[in-house]
């Protein structure tokens, strides 16, 4: 797997993956495992960063994977919801730039 591919490859790339697999989940499901995915990142950033010390019952996590299963679902949820994630980028970097000027 290519890491510069656009998200609109990813997305295609999510949609074939899952087609194959038919378990493209109903949106609000997929929205809770969003939340759900969330979750994990916040705990694992509690533990590094705030004052949730790791028991010893907690696996240590990784920012990386927690943010990459987020990207997952997020893609998931594009593609049933039938959104251009590189369009809808497009739109917000927009409205960034007009509310504080460009990013570049």
């Amino acid at each position: 797997m290519a890491a510069d591919k656009s998200l609109k490859s990813w997305q295609q790339e999510v949609d074939r993956w899952l087609r194959r697999r038919g378990i493209y989940w109903q949106p609000l499901s997929q929205f809770v495992r969003l939340v759900e995915e969330v979750g994990e990142l916040g705990r694992e950033l509690n533990h590094r960063f705030g004052d949730k010390p790791r028991t010893p019952k907690d696996e240590p996590g990784s920012v990386s994977e927690e943010l990459g299963d987020i990207l997952f679902i997020v893609l998931l949820l594009a593609n049933t919801l039938e959104v251009n994630l590189e369009a809808a980028l497009v739109s917000v970097l927009a409205k960034y730039d007009a509310r504080s000027g460009p990013l570049t």
